[in-house]
């Protein structure tokens, strides 16, 4: 489980698919209403404290982002919401307004451009298009949508990215605004054609 403060009143958090099932859960669980969902949160809450002096009171609103046999982004916002009125809360209780979304889009972080262009060799195979490149914060990020893949072979992608790179929680969104375009389609068919 990874804390990133995104600003005074909002955290994210990033929990892999290994977070969740060493909590004897699994991403349809965070759909329902169950005990162990609760306790996950209250574990988040606690380490976002003792990592980053994030603490909770009043409402608050949670997004909740499945990634593609990746794991999933709870996004934690502080804050006055149309719902509530501040004089029905407890100073002690926080309120939840819960958002719950899932994505196709499959983010992978590179430190080394030499360790992108060989994970590109090994998926080149199973992308039928090969996503887009960005720049962010010395990291090369590529960016594709869960149907460039063959039928089937996303969790072969997945696991070879993985021995490259490592899964990026940074949104799609904020790429496309901070990021630095490097290649802007095919980028993996690009990456191979010039550096192979």
């Amino acid at each position: 489980m990874r804390v990133e403060r995104l600003g005074k009143d909002k955290i994210k958090i990033f929990l892999t698919f290994d977070d969740l099932t060493d909590r004897g859960l699994n991403k349809e669980d965070l759909w329902n209403d169950v005990p162990k969902v609760h306790e996950l949160f209250n574990e988040i809450m606690e380490q976002a404290y003792e990592e980053l002096g994030f603490e909770l009171s009043g409402p608050v609103a949670v997004e909740i982002f499945a990634l593609p046999a990746q794991g999933v982004v709870v996004i934690v916002s502080k804050g006055k919401s149309t719902f509530w009125h501040e004089e029905q809360l407890d100073e002690d209780l926080y309120s939840l307004e819960v958002t719950l979304e899932e994505t196709d889009v499959i983010i992978f972080a590179f430190r080394d451009f030499e360790e992108l262009v060989a994970a590109a060799k090994r998926i080149n195979s199973f992308l039928m298009h090969g996503g887009k490149l960005y720049y962010y914060k010395d990291h090369y990020i590529l960016v594709f949508d869960q149907y460039d893949v063959v039928d089937k072979a996303i969790d072969n992608v997945i696991a070879l990215l993985s021995e490259y790179g490592e899964v990026s929680a940074i949104s799609k969104t904020v790429l496309e605004e901070y990021g630095k375009v490097v290649i802007d389609q095919d980028a993996v068919k690009m990456l191979i054609a010039y550096f192979s």
